[in-house]
């Protein structure tokens, strides 16, 4: 069944917010004080990201593509897997989910901002930052872990086994982005996704916290190129090896 376009971005809006629930909402619940799962530890957040990918893809894979990541978008069509005249509207719809998703942990986790005065736990909840203070690290660690994730999903979504059976395959994206956040997200966190690290960090910067500290826009540039560059060669490597 093909559906309509705004149907499709109204899936990548919804399905992006659903990302950001998941898995900000878990970095808050481990990161803020006097919440329930304060410092429960790094397995909460991977597992909060790899549902935040798993029920997205297993809801809306099968109307939009589940894309939820403007890297994938951009990837896809660079590759000749994904119609150029959807790019910008996709990539619109992803980033304005983004947003929304994480005024949603926001507010639900209003009071837990307000008692919290380490920056970097704030900061934490809402983007992303290289934990050797490293530029180049930041930017490596971001580029492979997008690789990896790009050519992961779409081997699992379009091999004939997932093709076949994409309820499984989404489930295994999902196991995907779990372990990725637990075996390369020491030190970035990581983003995987420009929408994912760009929008949080422009609510960052305008939102009312106390001892929120820096946004860092000096290097905001990173978690948005480097997955961007990393989901491209994913994508080229899936195109010649397997498609």
């Amino acid at each position: 069944m093909e559906y309509s376009l705004f149907t499709k971005l109204a899936a990548e809006f919804i399905g992006t917010a659903v990302l950001m629930v998941f898995g900000n909402g878990a970095v808050a619940n481990v990161e803020l004080k006097n919440t329930k799962g304060h410092h429960a530890g790094w397995l909460t957040i991977a597992m909060g990201y790899g549902f935040g990918v798993m029920f997205p893809v297993l809801m809306f894979g099968g109307v939009s593509g589940a894309h939820i990541n403007p890297a994938m978008t951009l990837a896809q069509a660079i590759n000749g897997m994904f119609p150029w005249d959807e790019v910008l509207p996709y990539i619109i719809a992803q980033l304005l989910g983004a947003l929304v998703g994480q005024l949603i942990v926001f507010v639900t986790y209003y009071p837990h901002y307000r008692d919290t005065e380490e920056p970097d736990a704030i900061f934490g909840t809402f983007s992303t930052t290289d934990a050797y203070n490293s530029k180049v690290n930041y930017f490596v660690n971001e580029f492979f872990g997008t690789l990896m994730l790009v050519l992961g999903a779409l081997c699992c979504l379009s091999l004939p086994w997932g093709a076949a059976n994409p309820a499984a395959a989404s489930i295994v994206v999902g196991f995907i982005v779990w372990g990725l956040v637990t075996s390369m997200g020491g030190p970035t966190g990581p983003g995987l996704n420009p929408a994912r690290d760009l929008m949080p960090r422009l609510l960052h910067q305008l939102l009312p916290i106390p001892h929120k500290g820096s946004s860092r826009w000096g290097e905001a540039w990173i978690p948005v190129v480097a997955p961007i560059l990393g989901a491209i060669v994913g994508a080229w490597l899936f195109c010649m090896l397997f498609a």
